[in-house]
């Protein structure tokens, strides 16, 4: 059925495709490889160059009859798990021959058009809870969990204005870590003392802290995409830099407004509790990532894989080689999804990997390194979160090798 159809329906077909998973946030160097798949299955030569804001599209008949190159610029994508779930099985459905390339076609558009299947209460929710459960994962108080939670909601009403708005959206990252760095020095001068105010704001802020982008740019450059990688680490680093200079500008704005008070310390929460974060923060994420219904108990279930799995490496080998065996059990763990399931191995293994990535210890090693204070105690900051990097792109690698993903996805 696919030999039937024209060369220019394949490669519009195969461009559309690419830019629908780039849309959706697939890595670089697994979307090439699906792509490159894709040709194959369709009898085509190609070449790809993906990069986080442009894309290149080279497509050739064996015998180069017909060739067809296509660029474009684009803006970073985001997780959509769920588009890229059905973008999988529209794939799978066109290779299998129970779609011709028209009706796949007209099913992409389908799919780009579909609305989010979570409401944005839902979503206001996930983002509540995920700052929230980020605080109790840091082992303070539950008065910290609490107003992290309120702030992490009223970070999510200026998302909501960004969509509204070019000008805000131009500047959303330092404007809400202003936003979450004023409201923290005013609920703890006038509100509740026993905050540790800078833990505070960072678990406000969590839904835009770039680890798991620094984990994919560092995951592309390891699979030898380097243009791709290199985009991608530097965009995460100045995003970095803009949430970290807009909570030190709302904390010097609000204590020359509020003042500052003398920190009472809150009783800890016991370590029971990290199993309830885990579980919070991993629901949040399926709202926040869109992620199918049908796939949300794997999803969970990885953000314990993640955890446990880390912890128990750090009790036998070290903090920082925890991260190495918790990424290789989610490794694992996400190509057995793929082989069961049939779905993008990515559908749960961004659920580890956030559990994982050391984005907030990149943001508390910068705190310390620009105003000398630590919120958290941490000893060789720096050196553990470049561990911790190494060790999770090296667990990666090695779970594909013991186990292979059945899927270029």
């Amino acid at each position: 059925m696919l030999n039937n159809a024209t060369f220019t329906q394949k490669r519009k077909f195969i461009v559309k495709l690419g830019k629908m998973l780039h849309k959706y946030g697939t890595p670089a160097y697994r979307l090439e490889a699906h792509l490159l798949n894709v040709a194959k299955s369709f009898g085509l030569r190609a070449s790809f160059i993906i990069t986080p804001t442009a894309l290149t599209f080279v497509i050739w008949t064996e015998g180069h009859e017909n060739e067809y190159t296509h660029a474009a610029r684009v803006e970073p994508g985001e997780l959509d798990l769920g588009s890229l779930s059905r973008t999988d099985e529209l794939v799978d459905e066109l290779s299998n021959g129970t779609r011709t390339l028209s009706e796949a076609d007209e099913r992409l558009d389908y799919i780009n058009d579909l609305p989010n299947p979570y409401n944005r209460i839902a979503t206001g929710i996930a983002f509540s809870m995920s700052g929230g459960a980020f605080a109790m994962l840091m082992g303070t108080s539950w008065n910290d969990a609490f107003w992290s939670a309120c702030l992490s909601l009223i970070v999510y009403i200026f998302v909501l204005w960004s969509e509204r708005s070019k000008g805000v959206a131009h500047m959303l990252e330092p404007l809400v870590a202003v936003v979450a760095a004023l409201l923290a020095c005013a609920i703890s001068t006038y509100l509740d003392p026993s905050i540790n105010i800078r833990l505070v704001i960072l678990s406000a802020i969590i839904v835009f802290i770039p680890g798991l982008a620094l984990t994919l740019g560092l995951a592309e450059l390891s699979a030898r995409h380097l243009v791709s990688g290199t985009a991608r680490v530097m965009d995460a680093i100045m995003l970095l830099f803009k949430l970290y200079f807009g909570a030190f500008l709302g904390m010097a704005i609000g204590f020359a407004l509020f003042g500052q008070t003398e920190f009472i310390p809150p009783q800890p929460l016991e370590k029971w509790t990290s199993l309830i974060a885990i579980a919070v923060l991993c629901s949040s994420l399926i709202v926040i990532f869109k992620t199918k219904a049908k796939h949300a108990t794997w999803s969970i279930v990885s953000g314990f894989i993640a955890f446990g799995s880390s912890y128990l490496g750090g009790i036998y080998l070290d903090f920082t080689l925890g991260a190495f065996v918790g990424a290789f059990a989610v490794g694992i763990y996400s190509n057995l999804f793929t082989r069961i399931k049939n779905a993008p191995a990515c559908i749960v293994s961004m659920q580890g990997l956030i559990v994982l990535v050391p984005g907030s210890k990149t943001y508390i090693g910068l705190n310390a390194l620009m105003s000398g204070q630590e919120f958290l105690h941490t000893e060789h900051i720096g050196q553990q979160t470049f561990i911790i990097f190494m060790s999770l792109i090296a667990g990666l690698i090695f779970a594909n090798v013991a186990l292979p993903p059945k899927k270029s996805l």
